[in-house]
């Protein structure tokens, strides 16, 4: 199902053997392909497992229904069984997937790649300290956009967050990116805070977990399939769904990420009153906080 990437390839310039070798097929059975017609199956068998590879190689943590989903949106329709199929014959499974037993069984689910370092503590004495974050999906007229968040326990505020029509790594980088890069401008230190989150494989990746290095900050994730494990942040979606979302109904992606982005900056961080700050907004607690640290400097 490879072949006609080879073959493209080749028209490209870049030698068979050398495609054959990446792609680790044999050369003889393209070739004989090559010399025989195809059905106009075959042919749409191809492209759509061409498409499913790039999708693959991409993003190597996705399982078949969002490699699907990629290729979907690159043109090549297809149902989820059949993106199961193709990826099965292949061997094109997330890096992530379970690898069953000699016995046939699946084991049993282990633990996280990363510590529960918060326990439900959802509490800090100094901003920058504690960071939550998770993804929602919001729908659209032009299909399904995805809002990453970050929330500072300490006051609830959202520090950083990014918007795309895809639910890829780089929109967990993004929104950490966008989170320090605005803890900077304030003169803040994100060196040492810990952020959780759940086990997705956007927050595994490898890019993810680079920045967090690079960042200084420590990783940590909830149990599997356990929402108390990061509430505070499941509470910011379902305000975020109750107050906002479910009254609008969106035509456009960019109508979406306006109302969004007007929802968390205007809002929820500056208007919106939290009875667990004393019914003040979160960038008022803030506020609060810094004056009374700074009269404290002061006056030591």
């Amino acid at each position: 199902m490879m072949y006609p990437l080879v073959r493209e390839l080749a028209v490209d310039g870049i030698a068979v053997t050398v495609t054959c070798r990446v792609l680790k097929i044999a050369r003889q059975p393209y070739y004989r392909w090559l010399a025989d017609p195809v059905t106009d199956a075959e042919w749409v068998e191809a492209h759509r497992a061409n498409a499913l590879f790039e999708a693959h190689a991409d993003d190597p943590e996705f399982g078949y229904r969002y490699l699907a989903d990629e290729a979907r949106e690159g043109g090549q329709v297809m149902a989820d069984r059949t993106a199961w199929r193709i990826c099965s014959a292949n061997g094109w499974w997330s890096v992530f997937g379970k690898k069953r037993g000699r016995n046939g069984k699946k084991p049993k689910p282990g633990t996280p790649a990363y510590p529960d370092l918060v326990q439900r503590d959802f509490t800090a004495a100094a901003p920058n300290q504690r960071w939550l974050t998770d993804i929602t999906e919001h729908h659209t007229g032009e299909g399904k956009l995805y809002l990453c968040a970050i929330k500072d326990v300490f006051s609830n505020r959202i520090v950083g967050y990014s918007i795309d029509s895809r639910m890829k790594a780089r929109l967990a980088v993004q929104a950490l990116d966008n989170a320090v890069a605005r803890r900077r401008v304030d003169g803040a230190e994100v060196a040492g805070c810990i952020l959780h989150s759940d086990r997705g494989s956007q927050y595994a990746s490898d890019d993810f977990q680079r920045k967090l290095a690079q960042y200084g900050m420590r990783c940590s994730m909830s149990r599997k399939g356990n929402c108390w494990d990061n509430a505070p942040t499941e509470s910011f979606f379902n305000s975020l769904k109750n107050e906002r979302v479910h009254a609008t109904r969106y035509r456009t992606h960019q109508e979406a990420m306006a109302d969004l982005f007007e929802y968390i900056e205007v809002f929820y961080n500056r208007s919106r009153r939290h009875s667990s700050l004393g019914l003040v907004s979160p960038t008022k607690y803030l506020q609060n906080w810094l004056t009374t640290q700074q009269a404290q400097d002061t006056a030591a």
